[in-house]
């Protein structure tokens, strides 16, 4: 409803239109990496379904309004970000996990840990963003880094930079988790002469030291009272 609001607003006064989609309409891919071209996957009635198939849904309505009502339009599928100012418990894997390495808790790992997942700092995403909106190019573009790491190897790399002692809790995994997600930028690279340049191992120390201070301040503010 949202989107549809927006589209209307951006007819209306003629304004460029920018839906942030997501690399979850792929589903969970039965091609890899993800190419833009890809259909998806994706399960209709499964507990992820509201967020997979309304995403879907937004693009849909998007290309409607650029087709049919020629509003200009660019559509971005954001793969996992990461960066500094994340809400500390927003249920990501990312923030899950230096949260609880922070707070000397066990990384909770669900399922095997061997589904993977690409994770791009939150500044190259900004960057592509702005290319993006100031390009001639509708899209879909991928906007997301093609480093492909297991939740196992993330925990490692969370473990190398907060706390090599952290231990790991797996839990039963959820319903129709991705096994494998990665996107192929070379569309982005040719279209918007964008890609990422900052890898997990320089981003992630950024977003912990941000966390650190946060959850610092939070613990001292519990004992104050």
């Amino acid at each position: 409803m949202g989107t549809l609001n927006m589209l209307g607003l951006a007819k209306r006064i003629g304004a460029r239109f920018l839906l942030t989609s997501t690399s979850e309409v792929y589903g969970d891919p039965l091609e890899h990496p993800q190419k833009e071209t890809y259909w998806g996957n994706v399960n209709p009635i499964g507990v992820r379904s509201c967020y997979d198939e309304g995403k879907r849904t937004a693009e849909t309505l998007t290309m409607d309004y650029h087709r049919g009502a020629e509003v200009e339009v660019r559509i971005a599928r954001i793969f996992n970000t990461y960066g500094p100012r994340m809400c500390i418990d927003d249920g990501r894997v990312v923030s899950n996990f230096v949260a609880q390495a922070i707070r000397r808790q066990p990384l909770t790992v669900y399922g095997d840990g061997k589904q993977t997942r690409s994770f791009q700092y939150v500044s190259d995403l900004v960057d592509g963003l702005v290319a993006l909106m100031e390009g001639e190019h509708v899209g879909p573009f991928n906007l997301g880094n093609p480093g492909e790491f297991t939740m196992l190897e993330l925990a490692e790399v969370v473990k190398e930079t907060i706390d090599s002692s952290a231990t790991i809790e797996f839990k039963p995994n959820t319903a129709d988790d991705p096994h494998k997600r990665k996107p192929d930028i070379s569309r982005a690279k040719e279209l918007l002469n964008w890609e990422p340049k900052i890898s997990l191992r320089e981003g992630l120390p950024l977003m912990v030291s941000d966390f650190q201070n946060r959850i610092l301040n939070e613990d001292e503010g519990k004992g104050q009272k």
